[in-house]
């Protein structure tokens, strides 16, 4: 690890198709029959590549989908399976070196925040949706308070959290990509998807977790 200062004080990192490999919708429909998992991916795909707004297709997945409380954690096991290589261990190393980190996710909170505080994150830092369930334990709806469920939820959090300075946001998709308008730099992360729109007006393109860990600390 470096001993100069980090060149980013804070990151902004997304989940789905970046931290971990999957997205974490596609994922839960794969639970159910083959429509509606193909259904759920061509939409999900419409709304990362910036060809559909997201919150028009977001309850509609979910309410398709209609995943239950247990399932959430079939899905975070899927998360632990799917995390990017050495993401561990590199996210330790910007930690270790003062870097303030946060995640920011369209993701079920739920499937995700016992991830993240395997990784060290505290629960504050942990920024997805939050969703509720009937009485039978199956999905009703969604916080349809929070913005991130929205193309330019992310930006509208981010620039809320007033995160230290300079500030680097990376993720896949163009949720991920509209936090560019307030983050000092964006990189498009490419180590599972690939999106023409989003990698076209990034700062920086990368693969793995250890290029991040060269533009964050300079390493």
């Amino acid at each position: 690890m470096t001993t100069n200062a980090p060149r980013y004080n804070a990151v902004a990192l997304d989940v789905d198709s970046t931290l971990c490999g999957i997205e974490g919708i596609d994922w839960l429909a794969t639970l159910r029959d083959e429509s509606v998992a193909v259904r759920v991916a061509k939409a999900t795909d419409l709304a990362m590549s910036g060809e559909h707004a997201i919150e028009d297709l977001y309850g509609e997945r979910m309410h398709i989908v209609a995943p239950t409380r247990d399932e959430m954690a079939l899905l975070s096991d899927a998360y632990r399976a799917a995390m990017s290589p050495h993401a561990k261990d590199e996210i330790a190393k910007w930690r270790g070196a003062g870097v303030e980190i946060v995640l920011i996710s369209g993701g079920l909170r739920a499937a995700i925040c016992p991830v993240a505080l395997e990784l060290g994150f505290e629960s504050r830092q942990v920024n997805a949706l939050d969703v509720e369930f009937d009485a039978e334990g199956v999905f009703s709806d969604f916080d349809k308070s929070s913005p991130l469920y929205t193309a330019t939820g992310k930006r509208k959090l981010l620039e809320k959290l007033g995160l230290p300075r300079p500030l680097l946001a990376v993720g896949d998709g163009v949720t991920d990509l509209a936090m560019k308008e307030v983050a000092d730099s964006f990189a498009a992360y490419t180590g599972f998807v690939t999106r023409e729109a989003v990698t076209a007006k990034a700062d920086f393109i990368v693969s793995s977790f250890e290029q991040l860990t060269q533009i964050i600390l300079g390493d």
